[in-house]
């Protein structure tokens, strides 16, 4: 099984955008969970261009007479045949009544193996206010999404390395979203103490198909975003299938890869289904 749970530590590194492409990648049924306490679901607004209404989400499942399991199931957006999503709150004030929910949510989606579904959580920035720290601390792997420059890395050092001092996340892992930008994967590890599992391609033109709902560009599942994006997947759930603990700083080298659905043709069902609800 795999709950792997994404957060940064300051800017936009692009944790909603390369929760989603990872969730598409993914290899096997996931479900995606929006649980960053800013609120405003980001996916709802980029990738379904505001067609969805913000209707159902977290604070739903905080206050359903069912169990969590059924609501989760219940308000569980298709992305889809593979790939459901369960949007966030809708504004930051709303964050505030999920304080009790983040400990038995955290039980709940890590028997989601039993359903054969993996989960991926979109946690947000580190150190807001509501933040899910019961999700970050009982994920498979938690990382850390960052940039290669000098602010980028500045901002993450303080938490990195309180993050290697208090051993307070089962497996921390660093997962790089831009690499020789200026500084390369290895070398922003090497710095922050932390092992890197995944580098992720910067392509802003690709990366509007996730973040906007863009249409893609021809050959865009060929392209070094889709690529990266489906090899992170596939060694992320390698790693946690295996219980093996991110050590090295090159252990993406040698991911096994292979064909997936490619975004193209999730894009194009995604749009049939926008314009049926329009």
């Amino acid at each position: 099984m795999a709950v792997i749970a994404l957060c940064s530590a300051s800017g936009s590194p692009g944790v909603t955008t390369t929760s989603l492409g990872l969730a598409i990648a993914w290899p096997r049924p996931v479900l995606l969970v929006e649980a960053d306490p800013v609120g405003s679901s980001a996916i709802l607004a980029g990738w379904f261009q505001g067609a969805r209404d913000h209707d159902t989400g977290l604070l739903d499942v905080a206050f359903s007479s069912e169990s969590i399991a059924q609501a989760l199931d219940r308000v569980a957006i298709p992305v889809n045949d593979g790939v459901r999503f369960v949007p966030g709150v809708r504004s930051h004030l709303e964050a505030r009544e999920l304080g009790n929910l983040w400990s038995p949510l955290a039980g709940v989606l890590a028997g989601l193996d039993a359903t054969g579904q993996d989960v991926i959580i979109d946690a947000g920035r580190l150190g807001m206010a509501d933040s899910p720290g019961p999700l970050l601390e009982r994920a498979d792997m938690t990382l850390l999404v960052t940039r290669t420059d000098l602010p980028a890395l500045a901002a993450v050092r303080s938490h990195a390395d309180l993050i290697v001092r208090t051993r307070l996340w089962k497996q921390a892992g660093l997962l790089v979203v831009g690499p020789g930008r200026p500084y390369s994967g290895r070398g922003a590890a090497k710095l922050l103490g932390l092992p890197l599992v995944g580098q992720i391609a910067y392509s802003p033109r690709d990366a509007d198909t996730y973040h906007q709902g863009a249409t893609p560009r021809p050959r865009f599942h060929k392209g070094a975003l889709a690529r990266s994006l489906d090899e992170a997947a596939r060694h992320l759930r390698q790693r946690t299938s295996l219980g093996i603990h991110p050590e090295r700083p090159d252990a993406t080298a040698n991911a096994p890869r292979g064909p997936v659905l490619g975004p193209a043709a999730i894009w194009a069902a995604a749009a049939d289904r926008r314009q049926e609800q329009a």
